[in-house]
């Protein structure tokens, strides 16, 4: 047995790295002016809920197949492909805006390819961080990407916003293109390891086995359950948030392209901020307390943004900033407790299924934001999601053991053998 990742595999992931970070600011643009872009048209929040659905249903249908595949298929080859159809569905957008053809329907439905996109990038890219960064840089490895995550989109609304001022929108999503160009070229180059299964593992097994071996690894890991229905509810009560901030700006509080970049800017600030913290410490312990209290602390920055008032973009902003900080510590939390205690070999399935699990939901409150919005008023809906998320995480916290668990304890040794 060798060790799986170490000082050469950690090089040329970071390698990697950088170059899905220039892919990621082509998304940044390119999700801003869409959304831009259909808001202008339609003027309407359920749109928008729809815009936002088609674009996660991809994922939420095919994640935990996709997962098994992941685990039995190239990740190289995933990632670089993922990766391509997502800039070529950019391009068929372009041709569309450059020839006067788009419509909307026809915009969304296209967007949504790209979630499909995503549904296989996420646990291919996820599941080659244990393979080759070293247990002892996990914590600081996913703090650092939330750190330069927060860097980009921060930087992306302000581009897209600047870039809408004086170029055409087919002209500036050519940025996803070229952001693509510049991510695929270290890809190429590098060599991801393939992890040797056991002789029992090499055995072609049945799609559903896979799919229900990795169920039951999660059911091992104590307390993951919990915390996935934790992560269940977060997504299903911050849904509103994330799918309506740009309607809750441009027409609640009557902003422009400018000032909605000014807001999403400040909340990706505060992700870089708090991705600063995550990264400077190189070990967390009490990983699930550090996630409890930081789903408090971001709901009374939902609660803040919903309370501001009408024009105070800086007060929205800051609530914003509030959550989005709190964003790093749970996520990398979150994130190394699996990546430290799920063997190698079942992270892409388990990834895939913990991802599915966590997000079940979204696609409802998705779809439901916008015409509750219409309903019962946009802030409202906001106070009303904050409260009830904060009473979830609280009622967990106290009639549960989760908080208590050492999951450092729990950490399996990273070391398997390599081809």
């Amino acid at each position: 047995m060798s060790e799986i990742a170490n000082n050469k595999t950690f090089t040329s992931y970071i390698a990697f790295w950088t170059g899905q970070m220039f892919s990621l600011l082509g998304s940044s643009v390119v999700q801003f002016v869409i959304i831009f872009w259909i808001l202008k048209i339609t003027e309407s929040a359920v749109y928008l809920s729809l815009a936002t659905f088609f674009a996660f249903l991809p994922q939420w249908i095919l994640g935990p197949l996709i997962g098994v595949y992941v685990d039995r298929w190239n990740r190289k080859l995933i990632i670089a492909l993922s990766d391509f159809f997502q800039a070529f569905t950019t391009f068929i957008i372009i041709l569309l805006f450059f020839f006067n053809a788009e419509i909307v329907w026809v915009i969304i439905i296209i967007n949504s390819i790209r979630g499909l996109c995503q549904a296989f990038h996420w646990p291919a890219t996820n599941a080659i961080i244990p393979i080759m960064v070293p247990k002892e840089h996990l914590s600081r490895l996913n703090g650092l990407n939330f750190f330069f995550t927060g860097i980009v989109n921060t930087i992306g609304p302000v581009i897209a916003a600047t870039l809408l001022a004086i170029l055409t929108i087919e002209q500036i999503l050519w940025i996803d293109v070229i952001t693509f160009l510049i991510a695929i070229a270290p890809l190429l180059i590098i060599k991801i390891p393939n992890v040797v299964k056991t002789t029992v593992d090499k055995v072609k097994k049945p799609f559903f086995k896979d799919l229900t071996e990795g169920i039951k690894v999660i059911r091992s890991i104590p307390g993951l359950l919990f915390l996935l229905y934790i992560a269940t509810m977060i997504n299903f009560f911050g849904q509103p948030f994330n799918t309506l901030m740009q309607y809750f700006v441009l027409f609640t509080h009557h902003g422009n392209a400018l000032d909605l970049g000014f807001v999403l800017a400040l909340i990706q600030g505060g992700m870089f901020v708090g991705a600063i913290i995550v990264t400077i410490k190189k070990n967390w312990k009490h990983k699930a307390i550090i996630i409890f209290l930081g789903l408090l602390i971001g709901d009374m920055g939902h609660l803040l943004l919903s309370f501001a008032p009408t024009g105070q973009f800086v007060i929205i902003g800051m609530g914003g900033f509030i959550f989005a900080f709190i964003v790093p510590f749970v996520n990398t939390m979150f994130l190394t407790i699996l990546q430290s205690t799920i063997p190698p070999d079942k992270q892409g399935r388990v990834m895939s299924i913990v991802i599915t699990i966590a997000t079940a939901v979204s696609p409802i409150a998705m779809i439901i934001s916008g015409p509750l919005a219409v309903i019962m008023g946009i802030v409202p809906l906001f106070v009303s999601a904050a409260a009830i998320d904060m009473i979830i995480v609280i009622l967990i916290w106290v009639f549960s053991n989760v908080a208590k668990i050492d999951y450092d304890e729990l950490a399996i040794s990273n070391t398997e053998e390599i081809n």
